[in-house]
This record gives structure tokens, C-alpha cells and sequence, in this order.
């Protein structure tokens, strides 16, 4: 038996495949999401997928984000039957997978800190509390996309430090029109907002740059954490490109609430891959 395992966020896919004899395989791909993407968008990720893995598929264990509605479960199974019409497809959400991978059988508050954000408390088998994620446009606290969005709009406002203003100017030469067409004009203005957090990360010693993720990680602590009643008794996971590479500011943040930081990853695929091996 052949098995396919994905974790598909905002901006990439990570894929596992698992042979008879138990020997791992990967490919990638860019990032599905079925809120913001068409089905010609979806399909084209999934045969750039069959590109690298041609081979027949028994089962698919699917993890995404935007799949927390039977509707958009439903596209992703179908369009993955196109190309492997003979596999069991079971599709959850990628807030299931950082839980998965993360807590493993263990009870704990497992994070998403990534392009996007969501949270839940887990139980060792399944997910019992969920604060849930509103999407960027709206509360995407601490992710890339909000950091980007908060850097930008420092930027244009001359908030930001004369000394980084001019550096974002000569790396970017983005005027405002073209940055407006971006965000209000073309597809996927999240994952491009995400973008400039490695500017950010780049220039991470900077009190400013330090002030701007630390607010974003307070931020996300007190609207989603501490909503969990038992936030102080069980150890707090994180997985994430964001909380991975700014990890010492998150710990620093998180130290305030007197919160047990134990594993903050850089992706739940790994950990998924043992789950399901």
C-alpha cells in the first residue's frame, strides 16, 4: 500500500509518500487554498504534484488550509480523484495536522503561526476548543500576512524608521499604486503581504522590527491562548515559517504569560509522517 500524506498552507505543500517497505518519498508544490482559488488554480498544483508522484496511490491523507467546511472538502477530493482516481481520500484541516504532529497522543494547545494563524485545544485524539481564524482581511494576528500588512502600512505612513524606510524603498520600489493594484487587484493578496516578512526577518535586530513581531505574537497570545481555560496547565505547541524564524521573540512573549512552550517547529510534516507511518 502506497500512502500520500499532504500539508497544504497558504503559500506551499509539503507531500509525503510512504511505500509498502515503509521508505518516505517527498514532493512540493505552491499552497491550496479553496476560499481564494478556482478549480483550474487547485488542479494545476495537483498535477505539478503528479508530475513527481505519477505513481498509483492507495490512500490520501490530505491536511489544508481552508478545509474546515464539507463544501471545500468535498473540491479537494474530487479534483484529487482526477489523478488518483483508485485512492481512499480522507481530507481535514490543517489545524488537525499541527495537533497530529505536535501533540502526538498528548493533551496540549497546538498553533499555526505561519502566512496565516489558528489555534485549538487537543485532547490527545481530536481537537475539543477552537478559537477560530477569521481569515487575513480580518484577524490574522502574528501571521506573515498581518506582519506584512502592519510593515507596509508603517511604511507608507512614515511610522517606520527613516533608516528602514529607505532600505524597504531601494529593495522594493514599490509605489503605492502598484501596491494597492496588488492587494485590491490581483489573486492571492494574503501570500503577498506575507512576503515582505523576510524584510523583516532580515533586519530582525532592529528594536523596531522586534517591537513590530512581538506586538503581533502578544496580539495572538491574548486573542487566542488565553481563551483556553486550561492555557497555563498544558504545554503550548507552535508550528509555523513565522514562529519558527522568530522563535526567540516568541518564547520572550510568551514568558510573560507564564505560558510551557514545548515544540515550535518549522512545518507539522514530519511529525505527520510518523503519525501516519
Amino acid at each position: 500500500m502506497k500512502i500520500l500524506i499532504a500539508d497544504s498552507g497558504f503559500t506551499k505543500t509539503d507531500w509525503r509518500v510512504i511505500d509498502g517497505q515503509g521508505e518516505i518519498s517527498q514532493a512540493h508544490t505552491a499552497g491550496i487554498n479553496p476560499y481564494y482559488q478556482t478549480e483550474e488554480e487547485i488542479l494545476k498544483e495537483i498535477q505539478e504534484l503528479h508530475n513527481q508522484v505519477p505513481e498509483k496511490i492507495d490512500r490520501i491523507y490530505y491536511y489544508g488550509t481552508g478545509c474546515s467546511s464539507e463544501q471545500n472538502r468535498e473540491r479537494i477530493t474530487n479534483l484529487l480523484l482526477r489523478y488518483y482516481p483508485h485512492a481512499e481520500i480522507d481530507i481535514n484541516h490543517d489545524l488537525l495536522a499541527a495537533a497530529r504532529a505536535l501533540c502526538g497522543d498528548k493533551k496540549g494547545i497546538a498553533c499555526i503561526i505561519g502566512t496565516g494563524i489558528n489555534s485549538c485545544l487537543y485532547d490527545g485524539q481530536q481537537i475539543v476548543d477552537n478559537i477560530p481564524s477569521l481569515g487575513w482581511a480580518i484577524a490574522d494576528e502574528g501571521g506573515g500576512t498581518y506582519l506584512g500588512r502592519e510593515l507596509v502600512s508603517d511604511y507608507y505612513r512614515k511610522d517606520m524608521p527613516e533608516h528602514l524606510r529607505t532600505l524597504f524603498k531601494e529593495e522594493f520600489e514599490l509605489t503605492r499604486d502598484n501596491f494597492l493594484a496588488k492587494i485590491y487587484q490581483e489573486p492571492m493578496p494574503g501570500r503577498f503581504l506575507a512576503s515582505f516578512a523576510k524584510f523583516i526577518g532580515k533586519h530582525i535586530s532592529d528594536p523596531y522590527m522586534y517591537r513590530l513581531v512581538a506586538n503581533g505574537f502578544e496580539l495572538f497570545i491574548t486573542k487566542n491562548i488565553l481563551k483556553y481555560k486550561e492555557h497555563q496547565d498544558v504545554p503550548v505547541h507552535f508550528t509555523g515559517s513565522v514562529a519558527y524564524h522568530f522563535g526567540s521573540i516568541l518564547r520572550d512573549v510568551a514568558g510573560k504569560y507564564n505560558l510551557h512552550i514545548q515544540h515550535i517547529s518549522k512545518q507539522p510534516i514530519a511529525g505527520l509522517t510518523l503519525f501516519h507511518q
